[in-house]
């Protein structure tokens, strides 16, 4: 979700400020860049070094560098994000941001910064308590800053109360929630299926199929860049991970089932994965030997369960919309409408993957939408297009449904 977005994080003089390096790597791993901005009372938790190692990027310290202000001045470092943090937040820096004092680069940047910002409070409870303190967050509140926390809990003093700020992972959340809102599909929860599943035969061989997962991995990422709280089920695929993306990692479709029926309820649901449809009945612990007279061996396979089919009937869990992936050989169409029927889901995607058309494992696809209206057919693209094609369908039948 917040891949391609920029964060500058100011770090103030709390103890909490020892999360940060973990906070960034927590941002960065979503997507985002992060440049950091250390105050003097930060540098005594936390060292440049430990921040940039992590950010990959100059940790900014002092107003008056005459290198710094040349190569990036203060006016630059808080213009360029699109999202100003400060975490931990403590009642200093409140203090100045709330009465528009500009003493030092933090305070400077954040008065001459024109994009949002969100702040992690972290202080003690007396001091989140006090009225100077409550005041101030009012100010800001008024003014459109945003807060993440603080929590309750132990304080560094041996205190209990509110006044720990918040974890690095509920942080990123946040700034993750706040990058949804005004996308299309904000607030929607999504679910998708993706690569092949492997059904074991003996420890070292599988059953298995050719698809790689790019379809899948690129219909969950433009989900979660639209706005949708996305989980995409995998079994084995070399594709990366799709930023902002719940990942739950399988290789049977009887653990795939299981991790989809997890992960309900959801408002959509893509199954693009290619599941096997058989697996074998009584997997050996040992390997298969082969040589003298043995005679080939002979699986007995058993039908693997029906995911599609399965969420298509989860009764209240079931999704508003469940869309399916026919991969045909023959009478692509027709298949993958009765498909459609038998498994009592709104939408299939269809496509004809012969060894010829190089959609197994290749960058593009042709596809035919099938819907209750009928069938479209969509020209050949590739797979990151059918992708957002597939998802502008969808986020106009959401929207024509409300």
């Amino acid at each position: 979700m917040l891949e391609g977005k920029k964060v500058l994080l100011i770090v103030s003089g709390g103890i909490a400020a020892y999360k940060c390096p973990d906070l960034v790597r927590r941002l960065r791993q979503r997507g985002a860049s992060v440049r950091c901005v250390l105050t003097n009372g930060g540098a005594e938790f936390v060292t440049p070094l430990a921040l940039g190692a992590v950010s990959e990027d100059k940790v900014y310290q002092e107003l008056f560098s005459l290198t710094d202000e040349n190569e990036m001045g203060h006016i630059r470092l808080s213009r360029e994000a699109d999202l100003v943090l400060v975490a931990p937040a403590t009642a200093n820096i409140l203090a100045k941001m709330a009465h528009g004092i500009a003493d030092d680069l933090a305070s400077t940047a954040l008065m001459a910064s024109d994009k949002p910002i969100l702040c992690a409070p972290a202080m003690n409870v007396r001091m989140w308590e006090n009225p100077a303190t409550r005041e101030n967050i009012a100010t800001l509140a008024k003014r459109g800053v945003a807060f993440i926390g603080p929590e309750e809990g132990d304080m560094a003093c041996g205190e209990w109360g509110l006044g720990r700020m918040s974890e690095p992972d509920q942080i990123a959340d946040a700034v993750d929630d706040f990058f949804r809102q005004g996308l299309p599909l904000n607030g929607i929860r999504s679910l998708v299926t993706s690569g092949p599943t492997f059904e074991p035969i003996d420890p070292v061989r599988y059953l298995a199929n050719r698809s790689s997962g790019k379809q899948g991995h690129a219909i969950a990422a433009v989900l979660a860049r639209l706005g949708s709280t996305t989980t995409l089920v995998t079994g084995p695929s070399h594709q990366p991970d799709p930023a902002g993306v719940k990942m739950i990692k399988v290789e049977t479709a009887v653990q795939m089932l299981a991790a989809c029926e997890s992960a309900l309820p959801v408002d959509i649901a893509i199954l693009a994965a290619a599941v096997s449809d058989w697996r074998v009945e009584a997997a050996g612990t040992s390997k298969i030997k082969k040589g003298g007279d043995k005679k080939p061996p002979q699986l007995s396979l058993v039908e693997n369960p029906d995911i599609l089919a399965t969420l298509s009937a989860a009764g209240n869990a079931r999704p508003r919309l469940v869309i399916g992936f026919a991969a045909e050989t023959d009478d692509v169409i027709a298949n993958a409408t009765k498909k459609r029927a038998q498994k009592g889901c709104d939408w299939i995607v269809a496509n004809d993957v012969k060894p010829e058309t190089g959609t197994f494992g290749g960058d593009a696809n042709t596809v035919h939408l099938i819907t209750e209206e009928g069938v479209e057919d969509w020209p050949k693209q590739s797979k990151a297009a059918v992708a957002d094609c597939l998802a502008e369908r969808i986020v106009d039948t959401l929207t024509s449904a409300q």
